[in-house]
């Protein structure tokens, strides 16, 4: 059975070097040998060729020149040179037009007289000589060469043309060589100043001597490093800030539990372990919301990530659309015994244009945690006997969200900064915002951080404002307007 192409094709990548600079010199010195190869060949048959002209020509003249006639002494009876200077390699031969042989250059290698006049190729002791024959008015003159030797002088002259080429393709290999080593010079540089760097050394790769094909990789590398330290950066304010708020939570347990050792009595003792299981409650709900921010953040940072590079894959590409209503339907299901707790009001409010559904792209159970803590914000922060209305509003500015309440709200000053993890305004708004609400309304400063992370990564924006119905504070999360929606 025979193996396919495409796997021959990979087995013989497989076997490559991985190096850029070997696979260029190995590339380049392949099609070095193989030109040089092609050149040599064609420089041979070129020189063949020539060399067969040149020797064709010499006999055309040497024929030429004997048109004149011979010596007097030499007509009528056969002449030739004396024995010790015969050349039997090149033939001269003189033929009267009645066939009498009058001279011949070498006494004994006659030829054969040819009737036929220009080049022929004559078989003659044990040989092939090339003949010219050429007529004048008395007689024929006749020039052959023997091949071999012929030949023997063209393949001389061939390989003398070869010489050049052999010298050279060294040279050229060295200079391919230098060139591709100076070349991914800069290129090695980088390899070595990543190799060597600490593993918290984020800085730009300098990009200046780079090749140009180069330039685009390092200048992503450069992006992509910028990205790894924006969020570690963001990751050790968000250690350093939850190090910061675990502090006092964790100690005022330990005060606790130090006041229910050494609570007196039975009185003083219930109370203490009250205290005690709720500071348990708001460090447990601390360390939940801290945990929750942290998947969010790094869920979004991921997300933003492979949008940059545009690789998606199919958890990414395509987000399932949720029907919002149903989640704020639920989430008011989940928060309805809490709400009836605090005496508050809460519910949907909404147009009636828009109670069959309000769906968008993304993920339910991020989704869902953002209203939860939307409502849980609101619960914790408005007075008791007020109002939460949940609903919608969708215009040219796009498509919101709205959750709004009769609390005292968050000035507008502070409304920016409340937006960033740990922050509390002094005026009493909701969504982490500490305020003189009550005892109740001691939160983390997660709450509004948390939604706006889950905001951004849906692609939406968090706005804060009053409440023109309620007095109090509204949030709005707006998604941009959707054709075809």
């Amino acid at each position: 059975m025979k193996e396919p192409a495409s796997s021959l094709i990979a087995r013989a990548r497989g076997r490559l070097p991985g190096a850029l600079g070997t696979r260029l010199l190995l590339f380049l010195g392949a099609a070095i040998v193989l030109t040089a190869l092609l050149q040599g060949l064609l420089a041979y048959r070129n020189a063949l060729l020539q060399t067969d002209t040149l020797f064709d020509y010499q006999m055309q003249q040497t024929a030429f020149a004997l048109r004149a006639g011979l010596p007097v002494d030499a007509r009528g009876r056969p002449q030739g040179t004396p024995p010790e200077d015969e050349n039997h390699e090149f033939i001269v031969q003189v033929w009267t037009n009645e066939g009498l042989r009058i001279f011949e250059s070498a006494l004994g290698a006659a030829l054969p007289q040819m009737a036929v006049l220009g080049f022929a190729d004559v078989p003659a002791r044990g040989t092939v000589y090339r003949v010219f024959s050429l007529q004048t008015r008395s007689q024929v003159i006749q020039v052959a060469q023997d091949m071999r030797v012929r030949r023997t002088l063209a393949r001389d002259a061939a390989w003398q043309s070869l010489l050049p080429i052999a010298m050279l393709a060294p040279v050229l290999a060295l200079a391919v060589w230098w060139v591709v080593r100076s070349s991914l010079a800069p290129v090695q540089r980088v390899r070595r100043e990543l190799a060597t760097r600490r593993p918290q050394d984020l800085a730009p790769v300098p990009a200046e001597g780079l090749p140009d094909e180069v330039r685009p990789l390092v200048a992503e590398l450069n992006a992509l490093l910028q990205r790894v330290g924006r969020a570690f950066e963001a990751q050790q304010h968000f250690v350093a800030d939850a190090a910061h708020e675990l502090r006092s939570p964790l100690a005022a347990l330990k005060l606790q539990l130090v006041a229910l050792q050494r609570a007196p009595d039975a009185a003083a003792h219930d109370e203490a372990v009250q205290r005690l299981s709720a500071g348990i409650d708001r460090a447990t709900r601390l360390v939940e919301q801290l945990l929750t921010l942290a998947r969010q953040e790094a869920q979004g940072t991921a997300q933003g990530m492979q949008g940059m590079q545009g690789q998606h894959d199919a958890a990414t590409a395509a987000p399932a659309d949720v029907d919002l209503r149903e989640v704020v339907e639920q989430a008011l299901a989940d928060q309805a015994v809490a709400a009836q707790q605090h005496g508050l009001d809460m519910g949907l409010s909404e147009p009636p244009q828009l109670r069959q559904s309000f769906a968008v792209a993304g993920d339910a159970q991020a989704l869902q945690m953002l209203v939860r803590n939307l409502l849980d914000n609101a619960i914790k922060y408005v007075p008791k006997g007020g109002r939460v209305d949940v609903g919608w509003r969708s215009d040219a500015q796009g498509r919101a969200l709205v959750v709004e309440d009769s609390g005292p709200g968050i000035a507008e000053g502070e409304r920016e900064q409340v937006l960033r993890r740990f922050v509390r305004g002094p005026s009493a708004g909701f969504a982490g915002a500490a305020g003189s609400a009550g005892p109740q309304s001691q939160g983390s400063g997660l709450g509004l951080a948390i939604v706006q992370t889950i905001a951004q990564r849906h692609g939406a924006r968090l706005l804060l404002d009053r409440s023109p119905t309620l007095g109090g504070l509204r949030v709005q999360v707006i998604w941009p307007p959707v054709s075809g929606r």
